[in-house]
């Protein structure tokens, strides 16, 4: 080397770069190698602790229903699935995993809902999710009830609800109000297990499949008819308008005649 010449400097240690890349390489590629081992290796865990609270969160549900731990044994379900449906054409949707939509904030999404026309908005929401979750517990791989959720307006409040329906798609295995803001011990009382355990039995349809299911003042006459709740009679046409909106064509009619013509 000429005496003029000076070496290139070397980091403190006296390691030369291209061996510190090399390490640095090195560490890298182990550290995203054990990354990718723990993901894999994990990954069925995850799974199974994600369906675990999926699990919880509909047994939590189910236990809000009254007398649903009668129903349940009574069905003889093995098993508890959670489909989302598309409302306009009745069909099963694949591509999205339902137990990351969120019905609600798609009802307020501009971009998502769906404006409802005023002559079929009896119900009194305006606009609806373009998709919904619906809950159906099955035996055998055939339906032995289905679970719905279903909202609308009441006297001074948005109510919402969970219908259960038999394996005929007709009779009311039972209904359990979720949330309300109706007046307190007049339309309020939708939430008492009392008035909530008048539901099972009921028919939702008569023999010619329209829905007559009602809320009447007084007391119930016939099988397509609940107790109304002495002076609220506006919370009790609410409670009616809501299952007459959902269970209609616009609602879940659909989604309800195909898989009664289809099955699951």
């Amino acid at each position: 080397m000429d005496e003029h010449q000076t070496a290139a400097p070397r980091p403190p240690g006296g390691e030369s770069p291209a061996k510190i890349m090399t390490v640095s390489f090195l560490v890298a590629l182990a550290c995203s190698l054990v990354v990718s081992a723990a993901a894999i290796w994990l990954e069925p865990r995850q799974q199974a602790h994600l369906e675990a609270e999926r699990a919880a969160r509909m047994a939590a549900m189910l236990d809000t229903l009254p007398g649903m731990a009668d129903v349940l044994a009574e069905s003889g379900a093995d098993s508890l699935n959670t489909y989302l449906v598309d409302l306009s054409t009745g069909q099963f949707i694949d591509d999205v995993p339902p137990d990351t939509y969120d019905m609600t904030a798609a009802a307020n999404d501009p971009e998502t809902a769906v404006a409802i026309p005023a002559n079929l908005d009896i119900a009194g929401l305006r606009q609806r999710a373009p998709l919904a979750p619906v809950h159906i517990l099955e035996s055998d791989g055939d339906v032995a009830l289905v679970i719905l959720p279903v909202s609308g307006t009441g006297y001074q409040s948005r109510i919402e609800a969970l219908l259960a329906l038999e394996a005929d798609l007709t009779t009311i295995a039972a209904l359990t109000i979720t949330a309300q803001a109706e007046t307190a011990g007049l339309g309020a009382r939708i939430e008492d297990a009392d008035w909530q355990a008048l539901w099972p039995g009921r028919q939702v349809a008569d023999a010619s499949g329209q829905i007559v299911i009602e809320v009447v003042r007084g007391q119930a006459s016939g099988p397509y008819e609940v107790d109304g709740i002495s002076g609220a009679t506006r919370t009790g046409n609410g409670i009616t308008n809501m299952l007459h909106y959902w269970l209609g064509e616009d609602g879940f009619g659909p989604f309800l005649s195909r898989l009664r013509d289809e099955g699951l």
